[in-house]
């Protein structure tokens, strides 16, 4: 059990190498960089953004005597998405994407 964290990280940085390689070798390494820096913005700009007008949204909902359950979930969701989509690599950006996508 001690050795897990060193085991998950090393299983991430490989797993993200991995898929950066294949993306580079199919778009290249110019194209991929700036994929990996166009992300990186688009999740500083959503923990920006989104995540500022959720905490109003539950401030609102506290202050009128409502549950803030429901904005507090989306809140938390929207932030690790995006430090997800902050982190470089496709994986996190996968990750993070699925955390946008609304539960069916």
């Amino acid at each position: 059990m001690r050795w897990l964290p060193f085991i998950a990280i090393f299983l991430y940085v490989y797993i993200e190498i991995s898929i950066f390689i294949q993306v580079a070798h199919v778009l290249g390494v110019l194209l991929t960089l700036v994929l990996v820096i166009f992300t990186s913005v688009i999740g500083m700009s959503l923990v920006r953004n989104q995540g500022f007008k959720n905490f109003v949204l539950m401030q609102q909902k506290m202050a009128a005597g409502e549950n803030p359950a429901a904005e507090m979930i989306k809140s938390v969701s929207l932030i690790i998405a995006g430090l997800l989509l902050l982190l470089p690599g496709f994986f996190t950006d996968f990750l993070g994407l699925l955390l946008l996508l609304p539960p069916v």
